[in-house]
């Protein structure tokens, strides 16, 4: 056998806690091999001083005994370890047997991991024993990543592909190695992808990552509606689509009722996950199922069904009011019925009151609006920038007078108030002021989905008279990528008086 490192052996039991009652053999063959090892050392510490001292005389590059050459013996030697007392299992003490596999190991590594620490060092009937069954609670334990694990115990550093990572950290964490969770950790924030996102987000949640579950969360909000990706929309749960559909910080592209849209092809994919077909036939045959799904139901409403019964939570997040106020989209929701009746009849009865206090009694926009309010209740809506050019964006539907304008131009993004569009008729308002509470958000995204660019106004109030306009965000001296997206939130009319509110109010920007 080859030799082994004393100064890892050392470390690595320096590290174990104090076993009163283990199996001695194996130890004693540890502690010869480290003996033999130690001699070793000594003789090429000596044979280093002597060749120093040779090469004050005589100085020669690249010397036998250089420090590349000597940490390539130390990987030799660790690679020693890890072959012959985790690999062969020699001078083995404990047999550990999982998942229809076994392995002789030593206890004075295992001790390294939390789970063996407190099994060898309690009065439990395992500390005494030789052979040890584990079963597997965790399915994203597999054999490969067990004898991965088990086997870093015997090693300085391991290698973890991505593909591998919510394996590893399932058995890292069972084993209560907390270095090998780190490790996971870092992984994961680099590489959330639309591959790995899902994947990961539930794992945070299972294992405990905080950090990660945001991070993956931030990464939907960004991307649910920007990358349009059906293998995406098949793995993100019921309880993770109703948190990113209720969210005012989801990046959306164009209005309301593209969430929708969104939300019906999710449905479909659910509800049939064996679907294969291009991206441009998704709608079209999501369209075609509820059709058919209607006619079996003698038109129920599908989330009257029972199988429409579940994702009620998740339409629910879908702010109705913004949907209605455009006729070809309210048009759409009457022919799919995915929606019941009693849903929308209370929308469409606050919609009119509120066009009727909009026009007769003369409000002209919040007053004193609440962020609670934004968050629930503003209208998401947004665009996209290919690339830095002089470009508009001008919403559909009907939204109490207001033809608001939002141009961008030599890196500046201003809000205009039109009151001279005649092709709005009586969309548009003729009062001299209105006000509107807004945020909007810009973002750039690499191939990843990972954010290379974020500026947010926060929750603001904005006060525009006919035709006047105003700077929003500037831009200049900043590195901005393409495509830039852009998001932002309205709130033109208030909610009722009396509704609850919370202590945080918003600002009004500097002209």
């Amino acid at each position: 056998m080859g030799a082994l490192s004393s100064r890892m052996m050392w470390l690595r039991r320096d590290r174990a806690p104090e076993e009163p009652g283990a199996v001695r053999d194996g130890q004693e063959a540890v502690e010869m091999e480290a003996a033999v090892v130690q001699g070793e050392e000594e003789g090429e510490e000596a044979q280093l001083s002597t060749s120093q001292v040779g090469r004050k005389r005589k100085t020669s590059p690249g010397g036998p005994l250089a420090k590349a050459p000597r940490r390539e013996r130390i990987k030799d030697k660790s690679r020693s370890i890890y072959q012959a007392l985790f690999l062969r299992g020699e001078g083995s003490d404990i047999q550990i047997r999982a998942l229809g596999e076994e392995w002789n190991l030593h206890r004075v590594y295992l001790c390294q991991a939390g789970y063996f620490a407190s099994m060898f060092s309690g009065a439990w009937r395992e500390t005494h024993m030789n052979t040890i069954e584990i079963q597997m609670p965790d399915e994203n334990i597999d054999c490969e990543a067990l004898h991965e694990v088990l086997g870093s115990l015997y090693r300085d550093s391991m290698i973890i592909p991505p593909c591998r990572v919510v394996a590893i950290l399932a058995t890292a964490s069972m084993l209560q190695l907390d270095e090998l969770i780190q490790q996971c950790r870092e992984i994961m924030k680099d590489t959330v992808s639309a591959q790995s996102v899902c994947n990961y987000y539930y794992s945070a949640e299972n294992y405990g990552l905080q950090d990660i579950r945001t991070i993956c969360h931030q990464w939907l909000l960004d991307n649910l509606m920007t990358q349009r990706n059906e293998e995406l929309l098949m793995e993100v749960s019921l309880d993770l689509m109703r948190e990113l559909i209720a969210s005012s910080d989801l990046l959306v592209m164009e209005v309301e009722m593209d969430i929708y849209t969104t939300l019906k092809k999710w449905t479909f994919l659910q509800l049939q996950p064996t679907w294969r077909g291009t991206r441009r036939a998704l709608l079209p045959d999501a369209n075609s199922w509820f059709a058919r799904h209607r006619g079996e139901s003698e038109g129920a409403p599908f989330l009257e069904t029972e199988q429409g019964r579940a994702f009620i939570p998740v339409f629910q997040q879908l702010r109705l009011a913004y949907i209605i106020c455009d006729l070809p989209s309210a048009h759409v929701i009457d022919q799919d019925a995915l929606i019941p009746a009693a849903w929308l009849t209370p929308v469409y009865k606050e919609q009119w009151l509120a066009l009727l206090r909009a026009e007769q009694t003369k409000e002209i926009g919040p007053v004193d609006v609440h962020v609670s309010d934004l968050q629930g209740n503003s209208m998401r809506c947004g665009g996209q920038l290919q690339r830095d050019e002089q470009c508009s964006w001008r919403w559909a539907g009907f939204n109490f007078g207001w033809d608001l304008v939002v141009c961008y131009n030599n890196r500046r993004i201003v809000f205009r108030r039109s009151a001279l569009n005649k092709s709005c008729g009586l969309g548009v308002s003729l009062l001299w002021q209105r006000k509107v509470a807004f945020r909007l958000r810009l973002v750039s995204l690499d191939r990843n989905g990972r954010a290379t660019f974020r500026r947010d106004t926060e929750y603001q109030m904005l006060s525009l008279r006919k035709d006047q306009e105003l700077e929003v965000v500037n831009l200049e001296n900043q590195d901005v990528f393409f495509p830039l997206y852009m998001a932002c939130n309205f709130l033109y009319i208030p909610r009722e008086r009396g509704t609850a509110q919370s202590e945080d109010s918003c600002k009004s920007p500097e002209s």
